[in-house]
């Protein structure tokens, strides 16, 4: 540790700290534009410049280091003035220089409210100016639907080019010219191609960048502020939902360390138009082959007449991927009760199940412990599709240390660069056997890192590759103690509380394919919207959206989205959280608990709650670690590698298949979004971002 003295405060840091947060530590106030902590150091914007005792002139403490002061003649520590008139005077010239060709757009700019450049001009800047030229003009670019620029603004703090050139991993955006000429742009003036290009709009201190979906829509001051988590993945990023009245308009990012930084998807920011477009807020029945408005009654009595008329056995429920905890688990007592094990939340038809132990379908290193990983084996997965953030987390991994990573699987544009070992299980089959070149990589990691995705546990053949997995991760020591290198990765918020609450087939009861291909006469559709169900099931569709679900339904129960009720999701590394209710469901739609309670009266298979809370006190005294919000409960790992690599089989030879072809038209949410549509349509579907093959 390092002593040094900022405004008569003496503190210790460590050496390799600048003296921006060496100031900070000692809780002085340091402005900047330019500088960000998860970005590398620019050093162009001079807002924070401070006076160190001893130097010529002013320094820019984002860049100088604590270690490159000088201490005092007689040996005492390094002293920083942060509020001296030389600062002060300092400040105020590189404010006024800011200010020089900064448009007066307050007014109708979507950033006022929430600039830096309004708050420190206020807080370091003076009320005059000593420049009477004409302010610049420069061409706004087209970037893309979801950035909006307005570059007369721009300020030159290259935020935006560091993002996507280090983080986001695709280089679109780049400086041309010199000086006053100097321009942001994208050089051809096509759409950015990361996923994660919105985010360049939240970095940006002044109005150049704002988010085109929401623009002249809102003012922040309008706004009511929810903390949320988004379900547009399995990642469980942190989010917060901004709403006026009834309508939810805009998501920003929360931080968290742990899963997502600071930062979101394109996808989790800008479905938001989706939570209010197509939805469905009244129930529906078919009658003579089409459906028609009805009352919450006339819903319940005809599912209860179909219901009643039908052998358990032949009665079944799939609950989706954006269903919360507590309606599968009403939905799941609700079956127990009429005597079907039919039941499942795995659409895509895994093989994962919670037979194979907690630890068999979870992200056990952790989101976070990617940072620790010495190699990685991707197996069927295209992270930067099915989990952007995860995929931006192991970027950020091989940019600070590089790696040995390589890829089975369709070949793809994963932003860093990888090893291709092939396209199906006979690459994996050789890495078992220890026939393999990159066998020599991950035998002498001692923390490697395997990540097998959708489009291996989803096949016919999943419980052969799942046990091929667990076979390579007990040869090469990736589960040990201390470490539990073995890695699922899910592509559904629902999937792992489903997996959790043993929301599977019971003794004898069929999965989801099979029920969806007529093995069920009576089927309850919990929003489960990407799987196609066959003619002849009386389908209850419970959902938001007029989806693929609604279409097929012959009676239709208007459900809450997420933004709408309080749930639990489990994210994909096994963390248990908590969605809170932004505004309220349109029209007649209801919680999904309250409508399966409901129901189960009409049944007459009466559920043992009669509030939120009574129901969550029943689940946890049956499933105890869902209780634990923002907590993940271990899961052993020994135990779990000997049960898959029982599973035995032998894999097939096909090639993996992709589990997400459009990134941008994941659920339902999405598939409803104008903006999404307008992403997916730029890029062409499959989507653009898999082009590589």
């Amino acid at each position: 540790m390092t002593k040094i003295v900022v405004d008569g405060t003496e503190v210790e840091v460590p050496p390799e700290y600048t003296l921006l947060q060496a100031c900070e530590a000692a809780g002085a106030e340091i402005p900047r534009f330019c500088f960000h902590e998860r970005l590398s150091i620019a050093g162009n914007c001079r807002m924070c410049l401070v006076e160190l005792k001893g130097a010529p002139k002013p320094v820019a403490s984002c860049a100088w280091g604590v270690r490159d002061c000088r201490p005092g003649p007689n040996g005492e520590p390094p002293t920083v003035l942060t509020k001296s008139p030389l600062v002060k005077k300092a400040r105020e010239g590189v404010m006024e220089f800011l200010l020089i060709n900064h448009p007066l757009d307050c007014p109708i700019c979507d950033q006022g409210g929430e600039c830096d450049l309004q708050d420190q001009a206020m807080a370091y800047g003076v009320d005059t100016s000593r420049f009477h030229e004409n302010k610049r003009a420069v061409h706004d670019k087209y970037i893309g639907p979801l950035v909006k620029t307005s570059m007369n603004r721009c300020i030159h703090c290259t935020r935006c080019i560091r993002f996507v050139a280090e983080v986001a991993g695709v280089p679109d955006l780049g400086a041309t010219g010199r000086g006053e000429d100097m321009e942001i742009t994208t050089y051809l003036e096509h759409a950015m191609g990361s996923e994660l290009q919105a985010n360049v709009a939240d970095l940006c201190p002044v109005g150049a960048l704002t988010h085109k979906p929401q623009a002249f829509n809102v003012r922040p001051w309008e706004l009511a502020k929810t903390p949320s988590v988004d379900v547009m993945d399995a990642v469980g990023s942190n989010i917060r939902i901004d709403s006026r009245g009834k309508e939810v308009m805009r998501v920003l990012p929360r931080v968290n360390e742990d899963i997502n930084e600071e930062w979101i998807s394109d996808k989790t920011r800008q479905h938001v138009d989706g939570l209010r477009l197509q939805r469905l807020d009244r129930p529906f029945v078919r009658e003579n082959g089409r459906l028609r408005p009805a009352s919450w009654n006339e819903a319940f009595a005809a599912i209860a007449a179909r219901v009643k008329g039908t052998d358990p056995s032949r009665i079944g429920a799939i609950a989706g991927d954006l269903a919360g905890v507590e309606e599968m688990f009403a939905l799941k007592l609700l079956m127990e009760s009429l005597g079907s094990k039919n039941i499942d939340c795995r659409q895509d038809g895994s093989v994962l199940s919670p037979a194979h132990g907690r630890g068999s379908y979870l992200f056990n290193p952790t989101i976070a412990g990617i940072d620790d990983a010495d190699s990685i084996l991707i197996i069927g997965a295209n992270p930067r599709l099915e989990a952007s953030i995860i995929n931006q987390r192991i970027r950020k991994r091989w940019r600070t240390s590089p790696l040995p990573i390589a890829l089975i699987g369709p070949k793809v544009d994963l932003t860093y660069p990888y090893e291709y070992l092939g396209a199906g299980p006979d690459t994996l089959v050789e890495l078992v056997g220890g026939r393999h070149s990159f066998n020599q990589a991950l035998s002498k990691a001692e923390r490697p890192l395997i990540v097998v995705g959708a489009g291996a546990t989803s096949r016919a053949d999943g419980a052969a590759i799942l046990a091929a997995v667990a076979q390579l991760a007990s040869a090469i020591g990736a589960v040990k103690e201390g470490w539990n290198g073995l890695a699922i990765l899910h592509n559904a918020a629902a999937r792992v509380g489903g997996l959790d609450l043993g929301f599977v087939p019971g003794e004898g009861g069929l999965a989801a394919p099979a029920m969806a291909s007529g093995g069920v006469d009576v089927l309850f559709n919990l929003g489960a919207d990407e799987i196609d169900i066959a003619p002849g099931a009386f389908v209850i569709y419970q959902g938001t959206h007029g989806d693929r679900g609604a279409h097929r339904a012959d009676v239709i129960l208007p459900g809450a989205a997420y933004s709408e009720k309080s749930a639990t999701f489990v994210n994909t590394e096994g963390r248990v959280q908590m969605t809170n209710r932004a505004v309220f469901p349109p029209g007649d739609a209801r919680e999904d608990w309250a409508i399966l309670r409901a129901l189960s009266d009409v049944l007459g298979k009466r559920l043992p709650f009669d509030s939120l809370a009574v129901l969550r006190r029943t689940l946890y005294a049956q499933h105890p670690h869902l209780a634990r919000i923002e907590e993940i409960a271990p899961a052993d790992g020994g135990s779990v590698l000997k049960y898959l690599s029982a599973l035995g089989g032998w894999p097939g030879r096909d090639p993996f298949a992709p589990a997400i072809r459009d990134f941008y038209l994941t659920n339902p949410i999405a598939r409803a979004s104008r903006v999404m549509a307008e992403c997916s349509a730029l890029l062409g579907a499959p989507s653009a971002l898999q082009a590589a093959e």
